[in-house]
């Protein structure tokens, strides 16, 4: 159901009833599956009711979602820094962040996570392509334009990252995780969680 509406999840569950709706009245529970973008603009919440309630009275059984990526869509953020700029063919920015480890939805969707202020490759001024300081080839994040040039310490804040990029983040090459910190609205930042040697240790 990845990303996809109520109008979906009915459809499916009507072949489900029509294939194996005899066996249901055996179950205890039904699992619809991950991916219903609940949290998405439109989305027939009614409709979801409605199919939650009919399969659990005409069954007996519990039913669960998981509705996964609509519970975090748009939270959390990553802040880069840049530690390098070099050009071949075009303009390269080496940062902290790695696309292998921190971000690996990039590498396996694809998935381009959106930067504050950036724009898509020469919609604006100055276009690099970002990459990650492992020794990977392919620690490529993608490529973006700024309006103005990058420079070596520019930070860089990656937006939606709540998501898979915190349970799929891996120590590979020695890289450390990012520290974790709840970002209050009154612009206090607390420190949640801090991850050291200990933590590519226990993993290893």
């Amino acid at each position: 159901m990845c990303e996809q509406g109520a109008d979906t999840l009915e459809r499916t569950i009507k072949v489900v009833e029509e294939k194996f709706g005899k066996y249901l009245y055996r179950m205890k529970w039904l699992n619809f599956g991950g991916g219903h973008h609940i949290s998405s603009e439109g989305y027939d919440t009614d409709k979801l009711v409605s199919i939650v309630k009919h399969i659990r009275e005409k069954y007996d059984v519990q039913v669960y979602i998981e509705p996964g990526e609509a519970v975090a869509i748009n939270a959390g953020f990553l802040v880069t820094t840049v530690l390098d700029i070099t050009k071949n063919g075009m303009y390269n920015a080496i940062v902290d962040t790695s696309a292998a480890c921190h971000m690996p939805d990039v590498l396996e969707m694809p998935y381009r996570p959106y930067i504050i202020g950036s724009g898509e490759p020469g919609e604006k001024p100055f276009t690099y392509r970002l990459g990650g300081p492992t020794c990977l080839a392919g620690d490529v994040i993608g490529d973006y334009s700024f309006d103005a040039p990058l420079s070596i310490g520019d930070k860089l804040i990656f937006t939606d990252m709540a998501m898979y990029s915190m349970v799929k983040s891996n120590t590979f090459n020695g890289m450390p995780l990012p520290d974790i910190y709840l970002l209050r609205t009154d612009g206090t930042a607390e420190l949640i969680k801090k991850f050291g040697y200990d933590e590519f240790k226990r993993r290893v």
